[in-house]
Formats: structure tokens, C-alpha cells, sequence
């Protein structure tokens, strides 16, 4: 798919950006792939590690600068968008800016997509916006929400969109498992609580997701990843099995556990080997045979969150993990 074709990545200096690129760059042939983000020392140190590639481009944006996103989309084919404030306590401070970025900024995309005659734009979700609690939450599910209904609003144009939702990225940066393992030598780990339990992904899992989304999108599905859990006092154990644990409490706008999938979406939920599908709502989506495939219906009330699972993380698998990508740890 991706072969000759013009791929932008938003926010694409960050964790998912440093494994994406390289990932693509391998496995298939653009003519362009664009790193549209804001921070240009961030970019200046990414281009170091693809100045020797011409297919690797570099754009000093914001998604929420309208006119600079119709700029930067000029050719493009497909868009992975992945730029948000992400930061619970960041966005529950500045909750302003959190919603510039994460939902205008998302409306400012949709509409230079459609008018720009992109094909296909897969939009990066969270657990955070099943169920939100918290203002992250609640503007990653606008989000969602906007690019689902992207599809009828493209009306008669070509442009389609669809989105991929996973938990948390083990080893990313402001992560658990950087976080335990820069402090391990104090003899003292944090647990907000013993009870709480997460979702483990990897990137390369991730960019995986996203690129069977581009492949199998019809338009206005949620892509949901079969993970594993794991339970946070285990991460703990397993990065520093002699350190003492201290429960300090859930911060606001934390969960106890990761959920993805909620009992209000499991009317249009479809089951597949290796992921969930939550087609949309509108428009009778959720019944055409083009948009479920082969998928099996859930159950009413399903619910797919991380205390809930069937498939668990152990620690020898876990401490594996970490053997191999010990240099990748926190620093993407």
C-alpha cells in the first residue's frame, strides 16, 4: 500500500514516530514520508538518524494551525495522526490547550484531509477515551468520535478515516517502566495501588495495528488490539524484585485499570484472531458486511479492560522483554 505513495505522520517525534518510521522505511518503499511536528529540536535530532534517507522529510507544524496542515498535506496519501497532549495531570491543568490540540486540532485535520484528497487517515487513540474520567480521556473520545463521522462528512470525496486504540506502551517515555527502572536504586517504588493493573503493548505492536487499519478500513472503525495485562506491583517485582513498594494513592483523573472497550460499545463490537472492531454507530455502519468481514458479535455488556482479561504478562516474559530492548527504554 504504502510503496510510491506519500505518508505524513503529526506529532511524529514522538515514541510512536521513532518506531514507525524505521519500521516503514523497511518493510516498504514511499516516495515521502513527512514528520509534520512543532518542536524543531526534536526534529533536528530525529534527522539525524535519516539524513542519509531523501524519503525522510521534515515539516515545523501544529494541528492547530489550520493553514499550515493544508501546506504540509500537498501530495500526501495516507496520515497516521498521532499528535495530543497526553500528559493526565497536563491536560487537567491546562485544559484549554489540551482541547486546542486534541480536539481542534483533530477537526483542523479531518477537513485539510478531505480537501487536500488524502485517501486513508488512521487516528492514534487511548484506553483513556473509554469510559474517560479524566479531561485526556474526554478529548481523545471527541476525537474518536470526529473521525468516525469524518466518513459522511467527506461526503462525496474519497477521503476515509478509521482508529486504532491500545494501553499503555511499555517502555515510551513518561511510562512505568522507564519511570521504575530510572529510580530502582533509591530501594523505594511508588504503587498508586496494589489492586491497579494495565494493558502491555509494545511500539512495534503498535505501528503493526496501525498498518492492518490502513489495510482492512473500510471507514469509521476503532481498531482494538488483543493484549495482555499485567499487574503493576508485578511490573514492580520484576524491575526491582528487593525493592520495597509504597502506596501512595491513585492520582486524579487515574484509573485502577486500563479499559478499551466499554459495555455502551459492545452493541457494535466484532470479534477477530487478533484484535476488536467497534464499528460506528450511525449510518447502520455497524451491520455492513464490508465493515465487519469475518468478525463474530460480543456479547451485550462486554467489557474489555485490563483486570478482566483472559491473557496475562508474566514476569519472566516481562524481565525477557527488557533483556532486549533495555537500550530503547525510555528514550523514544
Amino acid at each position: 500500500m504504502f510503496n510510491n505513495s506519500s505518508i505524513l505522520v503529526t506529532g511524529g517525534t514522538g515514541s510512536f514516530g521513532h518506531t514507525f518510521i524505521p519500521m516503514l522505511l523497511e518493510r516498504y518503499n514511499p516516495n515521502r514520508v513527512i514528520i509534520f511536528s512543532r518542536d524543531e529540536m526534536k526534529q533536528w535530532e530525529m534527522a539525524k538518524k535519516f539524513q542519509t534517507d531523501p524519503r525522510v522529510r521534515f515539516f515545523i507544524g501544529d494541528v492547530r494551525d489550520r493553514d499550515r496542515i493544508y501546506r504540509a498535506l500537498d501530495g500526501v496519501d495516507y496520515v497516521v495522526h498521532a499528535a495530543a497532549t497526553k500528559i493526565v495531570p497536563t491536560a487537567e491543568y491546562n485544559p484549554f490547550e489540551c482541547v486546542k490540540t486534541n480536539v481542534m486540532g483533530a477537526m483542523n485535520l479531518i477537513d485539510a484531509c478531505i480537501d487536500k484528497g488524502v485517501k486513508k487517515v488512521v487516528a492514534l487513540s487511548t484506553d483513556k477515551a473509554s469510559s474517560p474520567v479524566n479531561l485526556y480521556g474526554a478529548t481523545k473520545l471527541t476525537s474518536d468520535k470526529l473521525f468516525v463521522a469524518g466518513n459522511s462528512y467527506a461526503g462525496s470525496h474519497n477521503t476515509r478515516f478509521s482508529v486504532v486504540r491500545y494501553g499503555n506502551v511499555m517502555g515510551s517515555r513518561g511510562s512505568v517502566i522507564p519511570f521504575f527502572m530510572s529510580i530502582r536504586g533509591t530501594g523505594v517504588l511508588p504503587i498508586t495501588d496494589p489492586r491497579m493493573t494495565r494493558f502491555m503493548i509494545s511500539l512495534e505492536q503498535g505501528v503493526e495495528l496501525v498498518w492492518h487499519a490502513f489495510e482492512d478500513m473500510e471507514g469509521g472503525e476503532i481498531y482494538v488490539k488483543k493484549i495482555p495485562s499485567m499487574k503493576v506491583t508485578d511490573v514492580a517485582q520484576t524491575i526491582a524484585p528487593d525493592a520495597k513498594q509504597e502506596v501512595i494513592g491513585i492520582r486524579p483523573g487515574e484509573k485502577l485499570h486500563e479499559q478499551m472497550i466499554g459495555t455502551e460499545d459492545s452493541f457494535y463490537t466484532y470479534e477477530y484472531p487478533e484484535h476488536y472492531k467497534i464499528l460506528p454507530a450511525i449510518h447502520d455502519w455497524d451491520q455492513d458486511v464490508n465493515r465487519i468481514k469475518d468478525g463474530k458479535k460480543v456479547s451485550e455488556g462486554f467489557i474489555y479492560s485490563s483486570d478482566n482479561n483472559s491473557d496475562w504478562m508474566s514476569e519472566d516474559e516481562l524481565g525477557a522483554w527488557i533483556d532486549i530492548n533495555r537500550g530503547k527504554i525510555g528514550s523514544i
